[in-house]
């Protein structure tokens, strides 16, 4: 009866053991950081759009849209919206763009019986509504599209007065 004391001694000093081993930090590698932290983002700035092509409608884009990062050079969630003459959704589109491809958004009638209509935003994941109409076929962002550091040329503020005062004359 003696061997069960020593062998509860030994199995209570291996616990112990075990749990100071576990208490020790170790350096985490890249690979436990992304583990631990999902939604870290692949570069600064990131942000996600829905992302689909020629979808049936918004809730099918919405609803099947891959949950990744836009690639860097991109800034702005775009969607493109296709209607019947009803207003019944024919196609929609969504993806990650760069302000180039979102100086062009409004609506527009396509041979009489189809309207697209195109908008951009900028957000993360902003793009949940599709545009029905000119009021949110629009271009929105929350930063200035011109930088203030900027400041316009002396030669151009001369011509731009120049106008002014030559439309009063």
């Amino acid at each position: 009866m003696e061997a069960w004391p020593t062998v509860a001694w030994v199995l209570l000093l291996t616990t112990i053991a075990d749990w100071l081993n576990t208490a020790q930090s170790r350096d985490f590698t890249m690979k436990d950081i992304i583990l631990l932290h999902p939604s870290t983002t692949p570069h600064p700035g990131a942000f996600k759009c829905f992302t689909c092509e020629d979808a049936a409608d918004n809730y099918e884009c919405n609803r099947w849209a891959p949950d990744v990062y836009c690639p860097r050079g991109t800034r702005y969630c775009y969607t493109r919206h296709m209607m019947d003459n009803q207003g019944d959704s024919v196609s929609v589109t969504k993806r990650c763009v760069s302000m180039e491809h979102c100086l062009l958004t409004g609506c527009d009638d396509l041979h009489l019986i189809r309207q697209v209509c195109s908008s951009c935003c900028e957000g993360n994941i902003c793009n949940v509504m599709v545009p029905r109409n000119e009021s949110s076929a629009v271009f929105s962002s929350t930063s200035p599209l011109i930088s203030s550091s900027k400041k316009l040329h002396p030669a151009a503020l001369s011509f731009i007065i120049s106008i002014f005062t030559a439309a009063r004359v």
